[in-house]
């Protein structure tokens, strides 16, 4: 399998739990206190599991091109890595919030997903404008 794959799988993950609970919650009801903390920190361990393994693959790829390419190389794959520690982390962050989210209904509940939406987007603007300016 190659480190393509494995990339995009790690990315389908967070979607494929976003979508899940996104479909779990759809109708705006309160989780219990009980469920919603156990949903939070599964949530917590799934984001902490999976910006562990990208950090690990992103030190892996740093450490090729050190040894097979320039400084530009290494630039670029610095740069890349921390792209995607960064949007690892802002995916597990909002899992971890739309979690929260469930403890609340009806518009409070729908206003929560919106603010973590916009954080997450935020996010990645954030990551994106740092590996760009990376890579100059």
């Amino acid at each position: 399998m190659s480190n393509k794959e494995i990339d995009v799988r790690k990315l389908l993950l967070p979607i494929f739990g976003i979508l899940a609970t996104a479909l779990a919650s759809g109708c705006n009801s309160a989780k219990s206190p009980a469920a919603v903390a156990t949903d939070v920190a599964t949530a917590r361990q799934q984001a902490s599991t999976e910006v562990r393994d990208i950090q690990k693959d992103a030190a892996k790829d740093v450490e090729k091109a050190a040894a097979d390419g320039s400084s530009k190389d290494v630039n670029d794959a610095s740069a890349k890595a921390a792209y995607d520690v960064a949007v690892a982390q802002a995916d597990g962050d909002h899992n971890i919030a739309i979690q929260q989210c469930s403890a609340l209904t009806g518009v409070a509940q729908k206003s929560c997903k919106e603010q973590a939406d916009t954080a997450l987007d935020q996010a990645k603007t954030r990551a994106n404008v740092t590996r760009l300016a990376k890579l100059q």
